[in-house]
Formats: structure tokens, C-alpha cells, sequence
């Protein structure tokens, strides 16, 4: 993991298993990424290896439905490039049964593999040029997941959200502004916003609440946002940084 580092901090790696016929499957992961993160991978490079017997056609099936909810649902930056790589391999080497698709096995493949690319994926995150904290952005209630995708993206590459969480600002109208200005139609006056588990708005209307303490909980390394449209049954999660002087730094200074 550390040979493919640019500028990451730190090595990313993650692991998981499961048993499936008396045999134990384990599935082992590393990436490097820091810069440069937004769908689809952008500098992402991730390598995860697993001794399960499993069809080329379904592992790739599988690995699609995976990576949409993983390593295509953070962004550091908004920004990409032309090298990115998203590789699994499986021998078949723990000797249990090939794994046929929809069966109980593949459920469990299925949950293995999604936790070690997710923790691979907010290791990115939580890496992120200059970053000091990870935060979670949950769209609920949309009429469709495109939908709420779209908005949850469009509120993660916010320069201006990301760097009021930067600087522990409980900031909802910077939110508000970026779910307005997705493309997906919705009913203002229907939204809830809660920052870090503090409502902040409700039915399209602020409310009073102690921005210190606010203020606070955004400081923490890990911040909730949830925008709720309650317009349908559909959601999305995404996971994006704060923007820093440190994020500037770093590419005002770093030549590839």
C-alpha cells in the first residue's frame, strides 16, 4: 500500500471474511488516494484479493453494485483524472463451492466485499488533501435515488459547505442553497436539515438552536448531515472532507 502513495498520509488498508460451506473466505484490500477523488475513482487506486471461487461475469456485476455505493459515492475534491484502477481478483483457493448469484453465499460476498471497498473508500476520505474531518451526507426521502444522489453530490462539492465545515460553521443555508441548485425538483417548503444531529431547519424553516454547541459537534472527525425532502421513499448516502489552507497549499505547491 505505501509504494502507491502520492500524497496520502498514511497506507489504506482493509480486510473482511466469512464462512461458507465449513470454509472461511476472506477478502484483503489496499488503496492509495488523497487528491483528485470524486466519481468515477478519479486517482483512485484500489487492489482487493479474495480466495473465493466466483464467476468472472457476476464478480463484475457484483463489484459494479459495490462500487456505486463505495468508491463512487465520496468526492475529496470534485476534481478527476485518467488514472484510476478498481481491481479484484479471487483464486478460489479456500476451497469452498463457487458462489453462484443470489444465493446465500453471494449475499454474504456481497457484505464482505462492500465493507472492505467502504472502508477503503473513507480511509480516502478521512486522507483527503489538507482534511480534518469526514462528513456524512444522508438524503432521505427523495422521489427517486438518482435524485437523491444527485443532490447528496451536489452538497458534497460545495467549496462552500465543505469549507463552512472547515470551519465548524453551522452553515444550513449554504446547504440548502447547494440541494437547490442540483437540478432535482423538490418542495422547499417540505425540507428538514440537521447538522450533526442538530435540527437546524424544518419544513423549509430555520429554527432557534445554540450555534456554539453547533458549532462544536462540527469540529468532531466524523459529522452527520441529513437533508430529509419528504417527497418520496428513496435515498442516497455520500461522504465527502472539508476544504482547508491546507488543501491549497499542498496543489499550489505539488508539480505532477
Amino acid at each position: 500500500s505505501l509504494a502507491i502513495c502520492t500524497t496520502d498520509t498514511r497506507p489504506k488498508t482493509a480486510a473482511a471474511s466469512f464462512k461458507m460451506a465449513g470454509k472461511r473466505i476472506h477478502l484483503v484490500g489496499c488503496a492509495k488516494g488523497a487528491g483528485m477523488i470524486h466519481p468515477n475513482m478519479a486517482t483512485t487506486l484500489a487492489f482487493v484479493v479474495t480466495d473465493a471461487a466466483i464467476a468472472p461475469a457476476l464478480l463484475q456485476k457484483t463489484l459494479n453494485d459495490v462500487t456505486r455505493r463505495t468508491f463512487n459515492s465520496i468526492s475529496v475534491d470534485g476534481d478527476t483524472s485518467t488514472n484510476d484502477t478498481l481491481l479484484v481478483l479471487a483464486n478460489g483457493e479456500a476451497g469452498a463451492p463457487i458462489i453462484t448469484a443470489g444465493s446465500k453465499a453471494h449475499r454474504a460476498f456481497i457484505l464482505a466485499l462492500e465493507e472492505v471497498c467502504q472502508s477503503l473508500a473513507l480511509q480516502i476520505v478521512a486522507d483527503g488533501e489538507g482534511a480534518q474531518r469526514v462528513i456524512e451526507i444522508e438524503v432521505r426521502h427523495a422521489k427517486s435515488e438518482a435524485g437523491a444522489r444527485r443532490i447528496a453530490e451536489t452538497i458534497a462539492t460545495s467549496p462552500l459547505v465543505k469549507t463552512a465545515f472547515a470551519g465548524g460553521d453551522p452553515n444550513w443555508g449554504r446547504v440548502f442553497a447547494a440541494a437547490g441548485r442540483s437540478g432535482v425538483k423538490f418542495d422547499p417548503a417540505l425540507v428538514d436539515i440537521e447538522l450533526a444531529g442538530i435540527p437546524v431547519l424544518r419544513r423549509g424553516q430555520p429554527l432557534a438552536f445554540n450555534e456554539r454547541a453547533a458549532s462544536n459537534k462540527l469540529l468532531a472527525d466524523h459529522v452527520a448531515l441529513v437533508v430529509d425532502l419528504h417527497a418520496g421513499d428513496a435515498a442516497a448516502r455520500y461522504w465527502t472532507c472539508d476544504f482547508t489552507s491546507e488543501y491549497v497549499r499542498i496543489n499550489a505547491s505539488y508539480r505532477t
